[in-house]
């Protein structure tokens, strides 16, 4: 039975976000703040000239590169004041941002909205943060020296060829600066309300006239949200600590070696709705939770000509990680070998091959159990990508695909075609066509859990309980899209990026009702059991637009609207599965945030935010303002004050549909901080 097609809505309330009256008190910055903040001041066509590697696995510029791209800046990032990359990636138009609670989020690219969001693949420095566990991201475990950030690339759209399975909606690359580039003592620290207090401290040093260092420590701790009737926290409060080091080593022109590494460990306070059987049903608990883990990369680049190089990335990662209801143990050894040359004078091919191996072991609970609590799996790769140049410096047809072997579906084939035609540099207009894949997760083959009944408990005369199996046929979900864009940049100080897309999804994930189950052990109660399969098809459309315009040398504006319909249908009897997925993610998104320097050493952000209504997750529409005073007394100090939610003193974002501790509200949050450079 199809399910009935929502209709969208609210378009009008976005005129909010399209512009604000803003009174510029605009000077020229000191060549103090030049010397050490240079990339504010890029003109745009230098922006659009910064270099990104997400799309075709080598260096492009930005304003040429055949998808829909963003580049979030370490100069974003430091200006917007945030202190998590997650909270970063409000700056990138078209992603779903939502906070779920203290710790965890909810990022997805063109829907299917989760906190553990499974179509978006996630990288930090060549590392893959994508867990097969339950699939997705444990964001609250994404974690760096945010002054240290070089950029974010964040590609909203499939990656599957160059990137592999689960690059199916799109790629958020996290990239940190050259040790070379970040020399001298950082140290940085502060607090207020929600972020009760954090710091970092981190040294550069030189061990020879080509071999760089840093090593870093930070720590922070965060305060716990509110219920949503706007009573007593919810008891998830947290703090997080990690070290690491990078060292970059130059022996010649045509070698570069790279070695870093990480460790951390934080805690969580959660309240979880957990099974006990005297009397049964699910009751509010107080849990403690941690997770820590270990990593190490190396990567070496060899330039075999001025046009061809090789790369080598081999990287170790462990972690060891509790959810409240069990555990997962995880070590993860990974090696990715690229080589790039040209074929002639217009051809330009990227090939490579990679491989995979993990293994994990799970802790269970009545709660938790999974049908193999120890696998080792096994994922090998092969890919390549001919970019071929038809016209000079006008028209260019990229070419490739990928051919993936994992041990739950066997062989996978991930191709795409992308045409770029840009008749100046002003202008460049792309389209592509790609198809990509989903891979299950653990829990999807051979999960059996108890989870929270949320509206189901009240209305029961007897206890009730709520199960989801995994089902060893769950099968890969299925993505072929249809993609174009065209950026313009309209004057020297006006640019315009935009892109519409279709979606059309095959054997999507339901959660399947099955009948329900009188039980008489341990005593009288109601079962509700549920089974994932591949049940679900659909559609999703919609576009983006982005708009950078600096005013002058001293003020800049960056906005972004976004709009998102999800058409999905069932196989099944029972269209009620489609709601859950069609409201995940917002059918209206808008942004504007404003830069300032005002006067030699004080900076003004001002950033407004729009969010649609989700209407069964019961998240009304919302807009919020962050702001950002900071002042630069000399080159080496800066003090800040930054504000967010400021309109409201608390507000709802997302509902999880997974491991839910009920729904809770964001906080108002207002911090200060203090940062020193020598």
């Amino acid at each position: 039975m199809r399910a009935t097609v929502r209709k969208w809505r609210n378009g009008a309330r976005l005129a909010i976000t399209l512009f604000v009256g803003t009174v510029s008190f605009a000077a020229q910055p000191s060549q103090a703040a030049l010397d050490v903040f240079e990339l504010a001041q890029l003109s745009l066509e230098e922006l659009g000239n910064i270099k990104v590697t997400s799309v075709s696995r080598k260096a492009e510029n930005l304003s040429s590169a055949p998808a829909a791209i963003a580049v979030i800046s370490g100069e974003d990032i430091r200006r917007s004041g945030v202190t998590t990359i997650a909270e970063a990636l409000r700056m990138a138009p078209g992603l779903q941002v939502a906070h779920a609670n203290s710790r965890q989020w909810a990022i997805s690219s063109r829907g299917f909205n989760d906190t553990f969001s499974n179509k978006l693949l996630v990288l930090m420095d060549g590392r893959t943060l994508y867990t097969s566990l339950f699939s997705g991201v444990f964001w609250e475990e994404v974690d760096t020296v945010l002054e240290d950030v070089d950029r974010i690339e964040v590609i909203r759209g499939p990656g599957a060829t160059l990137w592999g399975a689960n690059a199916v909606n799109g790629v958020i690359n996290i990239t940190s600066k050259n040790a070379k580039d970040t020399q001298g003592i950082l140290i940085s620290g502060g607090g207020g309300i929600e972020e009760r207090g954090f710091g970092t401290v981190r040294y550069g040093g030189q061990l020879a006239s080509n071999v760089y260092y840093r090593v870093y420590g930070k720590y922070a701790n965060h305060d716990e949200f509110t219920m949503i009737d706007g009573g007593a926290g919810v008891g998830d409060s947290w703090w997080s600590s990690q070290g690491g080091f990078r060292l970059d080593w130059e022996p010649s022109q045509d070698n570069r070696f790279t070695l870093q590494g990480d460790t951390y460990h934080n805690e969580f306070g959660t309240k979880l709705f957990l099974l006990s059987s005297n009397p049964i049903g699910l009751i509010p608990r107080n849990a403690h939770t941690d997770a820590n883990g270990h990593n190490l990369v190396g990567r070496w680049t060899h330039a075999l000509s001025g046009d061809s190089d090789l790369t080598m990335q081999v990287y170790y990662d462990k972690t060891d990680r509790g959810f409240g209801i069990g555990s997962e143990e995880r070590d993860t050894a990974d090696l990715d070998l690229q080589h790039r040359f040209h074929l002639g004078e217009r051809q330009e091919i990227v090939w490579g091959a990679g491989y995979r191996f993990s293994a994990d072991h799970m802790t269970e609970s009545p709660d938790f159990q999974m049908r193999d609590p120890s696998v080792d799996f096994h994922l090998a790769n092969i890919f390549a990508q001919d970019e071929i140049e038809l016209v000079t410096d006008r028209l260019h047809l990229t070419l490739g695909t990928k051919l993936e072997h994992n041990d739950f579906t066997g062989f996978e084939v991930q191709p795409s075609g992308r045409l770029s035609w840009t008749p100046s540099h002003r202008h460049t207009v792309w389209t592509a066509i790609s198809r990509a894949v989903r891979t299950p997760s653990r829990a999807e083959r051979g999960v059996h859990m108890f989870v929270d009944p949320g509206s189901l408990l009240p209305l029961a005369p007897i206890p009730v309980l709520v199960s989801i199996d995994g089902s060893e046929t769950f099968g890969a979900e299925d993505l072929i899209a249809y993609e174009l864009g065209y950026r313009f940049q309209v004057t020297s100080r006006l640019s315009l990026d935009t892109a519409v897309f279709y979606n059309d999804y095959d054997n999507l994930r339901a959660q399947v009702a099955r009948p329900i189950e009188f039980r008489l052990e341990p005593e009288l109660h109601l079962l509700f059991p549920t089974e994932l399969n591949n049940t679900l098809y659909g559609e999703t459309y919609g576009g983006e637009i982005a708009m950078t315009w600096r005013l002058s040398d001293a003020w800049r504006f960056r906005s972004g609207y976004s709009f998102l319909q999800l058409q999905l249908h069932t196989q099944g009897p029972d269209p009620a599965v489609t709601e859950y997925e069609e409201s995940a993610s917002p059918h209206h998104q808008a942004f504007l945030w404003s830069d300032f320097d005002l006067g030699d050493s004080v900076e003004l952000g001002v950033g407004l935010r729009y969010v649609d209504e989700m209407d069964p997750q019961l998240v009304p529409p919302y807009l919020e303002l962050d702001a950002r005073l900071a002042w630069r007394p000399n080159k080496h100090c800066e003090l800040s004050i930054v504000g967010r939610n400021t309109l409201d003193s608390h507000h709802r974002e997302f509902a999880p549909d997974l491991l839910t501790f009920r729904r809770v509200d964001v906080d108002r949050a207002v911090y200060g901080k203090v940062t020193l450079r020598y």
